[in-house]
């Protein structure tokens, strides 16, 4: 229900030095140490070296990004501004954006799906959009502002069908870069809270004082003390066969106040001290997103169990462990990963100290807010036996729809219940949610967005809904809803809050050109609305059979029927995207908002987007890569901890969850990123 890169070889003389480096970090277990980076053992650690395994030290990456770049250490750094591609786009020059039309009155015309699902034509698994949002969690989140600028909600629109009270759609601007917006030679900015790096940021933190609550061993300012392993908990009795060890909650220490921020909505809104702890803030943000947060904190400990006995400090063992961690997020991601979503990148060459791995503000807001991707629901398998009745019943009593039929359970986890509701992973268990991901396709990546995030993201049916189930199939039903939160409508409204430059100076920025059309936007054989269509009476862009959907064709091009909830992935509408798109904009392609065109662009073949969309994936993967000294290419320490310890990063996300969940290996296809 929808409503709710390979790397070629290295040149001759890097490969050369490359070998030598090797060669030395295998022999004493050191890459040349860099300033107070070193890794050092705490004061008062017991010196647990031996002639057999002499203490080694190495350059870590630091917790922020900064210092990866030796030459330039504040690139990538977190707390640092957003890199531009081009140059900021404001009414006023300086930082007022730009007026426009109302992105709710675009998103009830061009983001509505009426609840009909469209899935990816490349057949890819729902691990594309949960992968997708983890890496954002590790490279990209801007600093919140203080500044309030709702999103008109107009009740009388005929295309809307939920209801606000407040008349708006609450929207805030990040936060100005500091010394910026105070001309138009120094227009506004905005500030990266992450580093620019894959690093594995969503798991560790930014911060020395997170990360020490996160690793076992006290939180008393000093990180001599403590242990390798990060902060695990386990399920109390009674315990099903699916558990093992979860991300800690606020209260794992004892004092939920003392613990670190996490963001909270929905229903862990009202019990934050439930809250999931991960170095990212966002690890709550839904059911997939935990469990992948909480399948690296297992995975950080398997390494630290596997040097048991390797006569090496606690902290020692813990940064072996975060930097094949690091490792491990950027293999998948540039081998199976960015394939998936068919974003091929030039062979790798090695490190470019002259690469600046910033994020941009254009690849932030615009090209990896892939939103239409995600799934209304998730749909998982386990064995019956595996779960005491009382864990069952209460799966149930949260939402959650249970099937037992013979000796298996089935779970439907709608969208809205996944939200917010860490509770979920530990019921269920990893494993199967981890291989449920799999099972069935992704919804296309298009710009049709389901209604559970463009209208009640993080929102529930109000206590007067007499059935809160059917809320969702007619959201006008009094007492269902009494907010809207769209997702589309602030992508739209967070490009202009950020200066980005409309759709086809977007495309002039990435070297792309022009678009001189709707229907060349589209790849559209029209953009005039039908005539004789006695459907459509008025003012087309007013009417809402506008939107009424004709046919559906599975990959293979054969009809499906329509409402089928599985099994098309091209859909006919009543009209034509490029018509709606050019009575939206009063037929301006000048004032295309940069969001609408890149995500209304046919897919490029062989990818899973459009022209626009994939310039900017392939020009930012490629620096996140290029421009960073501890990619693991260009890193001898990852080869001197495999030679010396037989510890590799170079793991499928298959062997990774087999590795640390009850899933086996054998149950698992050999690219978890392809559906079925």
């Amino acid at each position: 229900m929808r409503s709710v890169p390979k790397f070629g070889a290295l040149s001759w003389r890097r490969r050369g030095l490359l070998t030598l480096l090797v060669g030395l970090a295998v022999a004493t277990f050191c890459a040349a140490p860099s300033r107070s980076q070193t890794v050092t053992q705490g004061a008062g650690a017991p010196d647990t070296s031996s002639a057999a395994a002499p203490f080694p030290t190495f350059d870590p990456r630091s917790l922020d990004g900064g210092g990866n770049n030796l030459a330039h250490p504040t690139w990538g750094q977190s707390g640092t501004a957003y890199s531009r591609v081009g140059t900021a786009h404001y009414a006023d020059g300086v930082s007022v954006p730009v007026a426009g039309v109302p992105p709710r009155y675009t998103s009830n015309r061009v983001f509505n799906d009426l609840g009909q699902n469209v899935f990816s034509e490349r057949n890819l698994s729902q691990w594309g959009w949960t992968w997708g949002q983890f890496m954002d969690h590790v490279f990209g989140l801007a600093a919140a502002g203080n500044e309030q600028a709702n999103i008109p909600f107009d009740a009388g629109d005929p295309l809307e069908r939920f209801t606000s009270d407040t008349g708006n759609i609450a929207f805030t601007r990040d936060a100005s870069a500091p010394a910026t917006g105070t001309s138009p030679a120094n227009p506004r900015q905005q500030v990266n809270t992450l580093s620019s790096y894959i690093d594995a940021f969503n798991v560790y933190g930014g911060t020395s004082a997170r990360l020490e609550w996160l690793r076992e061993g006290p939180v008393d300012g000093n990180m001599s003390n403590n242990g390798a392993k990060l902060l695990m908990t386990q399920n109390p009795p009674p315990r099903s066969k699916t558990d093992g060890d979860y991300l800690p909650r606020a209260t794992t220490r004892g004092d939920a106040a003392s613990a670190p921020t996490m963001a909270t909505d929905g229903l862990l809104g009202s019990h934050p001290q439930d809250r999931a702890e991960a170095g990212d803030v966002r690890a709550n943000e839904n059911m997939a997103l935990t469990s992948v947060h909480t399948l690296f904190a297992r995975e950080h400990n398997r390494i630290v169990n596997a040097l048991a006995g390797s006569g090496l400090s606690e902290e020692v063992k813990f940064q072996i462990a975060r930097r094949v961690v690091g490792a491990e997020q950027q293999f998948i991601t540039y081998n199976e990963f960015l394939p998936a979503m068919g974003v091929g990148l030039p062979a790798y060459t090695g490190y470019r100290p002259d690469v600046n791995t910033t994020l941009s503000t254009e690849f932030a807001t615009i090209g990896y807010r892939v939103h239409s991707q995600i799934h209304g629901e998730f749909e998982l398998d386990a064995k019956a036996a595996d779960y005491p009745p009382s864990r069952l019943r209460r799966l149930s009593d949260m939402g959650v729809e249970v099937t037992v039929t013979g000796p298996d359970v089935s779970f439907v986890v709608p969208l809205d219940v996944a939200f917010f509701n860490p509770d979920l992973v530990n019921l269920i268990g990893l494993g199967p949610i981890l291989k449920g991901l799999q099972g069935e396709p992704q919804y296309k990546n298009d710009e049709q967005i389901d209604d559970a995030l463009r209208s009640v993201l993080f929102r529930f049916p109000g206590p007067g809904a007499q059935d809160p189930g059917a809320c969702f199939e007619d959201p006008s039903t009094p007492g269902c809803f009494t907010g809207v939160t769209d997702l589309g409508a602030i992508d739209i409204q967070r490009g202009r809050d950020h200066g980005v430059p409309s759709y086809n100076q977007l495309r002039a920025d990435y070297g792309l050109t022009p678009k001189t059309s709707f229907k060349d936007i589209t790849g559209e054989a029209t953009e005039e609305f039908p005539t004789g269509d006695p459907e459509i009476t008025g003012n087309p862009i007013d009417d809402p059979s506008i939107l009424d959907f004709r046919q559906l064709f599975d990959r293979n091009g054969n009809p499906v029927a329509l409402g089928s909830e599985e099994g098309a992935v091209r859909a006919v509408r009543r009209t034509t995207l490029a018509a709606r798109l050019k009575a939206i904009y009063g037929g301006d392609l000048s004032k295309v908002d940069a969001f609408v065109g890149a995500f209304s662009e046919p897919h490029v073949a062989g990818s899973e987007m459009g022209e626009l969309n994939l310039a900017m994936w392939k020009k930012q993967f490629a620096a996140l890569r290029d421009g960073d000294r501890f990619f693991y290419a260009n890193d001898p320490v990852l080869q001197a901890i495999d030679s010396r310890f037989k510890i590799t990063f170079r793991h499928s996300l298959a062997e990774l969850i087999a590795l640390n969940s009850d899933i086996p290996r054998g149950n698992l296809p050999t690219n978890v990123f392809l559906a079925p």
